[in-house]
């Protein structure tokens, strides 16, 4: 019998529970599996705004999750795919041959849609970049300067939030062509704006930033707001590698699935997360770490069903909540419909904190796990909304 090579593109929260889960479900067949990945850290994406005001998060090694998992881990870029050939080509490493591909290459803040963002603009893309900026900010802060956070999104409020609790006496100025938590019902958004008065976070709200200077944020109509540091978290942008490697993509890069998440182009290809153009009956779904870690765990299980000569039903998934953090000691939940429009219910304060870490706190422990046992990453499929094909 010829051994099942499974090759995994990026270790971030997707690409690192497919394996884990893949290894688990896959124990006693004949199959390898490696994880590619440029950095031998594992980087938190969803607490990068702690980094950026100061907080030091654990350093936690690919090397060390994936141990005894049986999941090989290879560092390096990778350059390019040979979808015909099966074949990955890793910059200093080499090539990867595969049976079968998991393309979990996430998204990064766009900066090139403005001019100047991507020369002045500091970016939550990397715990390397966000620890740069919050030495930066700290000298800042030492001399009562202005900070400006561009894009009134979840990652943009909980950033502006984190950055004036940390540093009381910074001018912060949340920078937004749309109201903050635009996406949640009027008493969340009520409540996340209370929170923000409370911080003195001052707001510019239905301004588009037309440019980005070394100290200011210039506006659609003219005004010039003061930054001696400006964060940029609005825009995203996929990785080209999967559209220069041939693999069919929408306008955006993301690769086109069907319903059971293999690329139309080539099916021996599993796209998720962020790089997967993932339709449900009621829509698309837009990149979170709510919707990304539910498709990696059904790539796993169904491609381990396939080896097992199984049936694989569609993936199905509907929103449940949007949780946002204002500080280290407020937060606020909206709790959502399946295509995450807010519903009736919210939740704040002190219950809030806790249930935003309960869902959204560090998942190396839920890895670990995963080398026991199957671990529930999804809070719902959708119910009636999801049970037909789109």
């Amino acid at each position: 019998m010829t051994t099942h090579r499974i090759v995994v593109l990026g270790a971030g929260y997707t690409g690192m529970l497919a394996a884990i889960r893949l290894a688990r479900r896959t124990r006693k067949l004949d199959v390898e599996i490696a994880i590619v990945n440029p950095s031998a850290r594992f980087t938190e994406r969803l607490r990068m705004h702690q980094v950026a005001a100061g907080q030091q998060l654990a350093d936690n090694r690919i090397q060390e999750i994936l141990a005894g998992s049986g999941v090989e881990f290879v560092q390096g870029w990778a350059t390019s795919i040979d979808p015909e050939a099966r074949r990955v080509y890793i910059d200093g490493t080499g090539t990867l041959h595969y049976d079968e591909l998991i393309y979990a290459l996430g998204s990064s803040t766009d900066t090139s849609i403005v001019p100047g963002a991507a020369d002045h603009a500091w970016t939550l893309n990397d715990p390397r970049t966000a620890h740069r900026f919050s030495e930066h900010l700290a000298v800042v802060a030492a001399e009562a300067g202005t900070v400006a956070v561009c894009g009134g999104g979840l990652t943009g409020v909980e950033a502006a939030a984190e950055i004036a609790e940390s540093y009381p006496g910074l001018r912060v100025t949340l920078i937004s062509s749309t109201e903050p938590g635009a996406m949640m019902g009027d008493k969340a958004r009520a409540y996340l704006n209370r929170a923000l008065d409370r911080l003195g976070v001052a707001r510019k709200v239905g301004h588009a930033v037309t440019k980005v200077l070394p100290d200011a944020v210039e506006l659609a109509d003219g005004e010039l707001v003061s930054a001696d540091l400006t964060l940029w978290t609005t825009g995203v942008r996929v990785s080209p590698l999967a559209a220069q490697s041939g693999i069919e993509t929408d306008a955006r890069g993301l690769i086109v699935v069907d319903p059971t998440l293999r690329s139309v182009s080539h099916p021996n290809i599993h796209a998720i997360g962020d790089a997967a153009a993932v339709r449900q009956a009621w829509g698309q779904i837009h990149g979170t770490c709510q919707s990304g870690l539910p498709t990696a765990a059904y790539a796993a299980d169904s491609i381990a069903r396939q080896l097992r000569g199984k049936t694989v039903e569609p993936f199905r998934f509907g929103y449940f909540h949007q949780p946002v953090s204002l500080g280290r000691k407020d937060a606020v939940i909206q709790f959502t419909k399946a295509d995450d429009t807010p519903g009736r219910f919210y939740l704040t304060g002190r219950a809030a904190v806790l249930y935003k870490e309960g869902v959204s706190g560090s998942p190396v422990p839920s890895f670990k796990l995963s080398k026991k046992m199957t671990v529930s990453v999804q809070l719902s499929k959708g119910g009636k909304s999801t049970r037909r094909t789109a």
